[in-house]
């Protein structure tokens, strides 16, 4: 018999976040979404043509990964030539849209024509770039908002350089006013 009363929950598991309630349901209603345009394209004009539109997107997305995907180790190769040759590396113009692009052409792959027209859009110079702005806030309010000993203390840790360049391997502690000192190793007894 139930009351009404709500159970409590448990201190030692966090309620659930947005994302993981409603991502299933969204995936869910974009699959059948994409399924119903599928139908109604199929019943406008004919189940071959739905097939070659498929098709297209298979091989539109595969062209567009791979040429991607060889842009940026080419870009690569070019950096690590500069940096063994003493230059400074120069910055590329349109060199952070390697990542975008490959998600517009595994958006062309998917089947359907939603993820078709979002993975086209992808393509285009202009909502990359609004998209990797975006992206690029959005990474830098969550990090600015994270508290110690998260991820930004990993971002903080991996930008120690030495004056040459070269990465130092460690971690700062901090000792607080008020703190006793400690011994860092116990004694040694035989």
């Amino acid at each position: 018999m139930t009351t009404g009363a709500q159970t409590p929950r448990s201190p030692a598991r966090p309620p659930r976040s947005r994302l993981r309630t409603f991502l299933p349901l969204a995936v869910a209603a974009w699959l059948v979404l994409e399924i119903w345009l599928l139908t109604v394209v199929a019943g406008a004009s004919s189940g071959f043509v739905v097939f070659l539109l498929l098709v297209a997107g298979v091989v539109l997305g595969s062209v567009v990964i791979k040429a991607a995907g060889r842009r940026a180790f080419r870009n690569l190769t070019e950096t690590l030539q500069q940096q063994q040759s003493g230059a400074p590396p120069r910055p590329r113009a349109n060199s952070e849209g390697n990542g975008l692009m490959m998600l517009g052409g595994l958006l062309l792959i998917l089947p359907g024509l939603i993820s078709d027209a979002l993975g086209l859009l992808m393509l285009l110079p202009p909502v990359q770039k609004v998209v990797s702005r975006s992206a690029q806030r959005t990474v830098e309010r969550r990090m600015r908002d994270a508290g110690p000993g998260t991820l930004r203390d990993a971002f903080r840790q991996a930008r120690m350089h030495r004056p040459d360049g070269k990465v130092v391997q460690g971690e700062v502690i901090r000792d607080e006013p008020g703190d006793a000192p400690q011994d860092p190793r116990p004694p040694l007894t035989h």
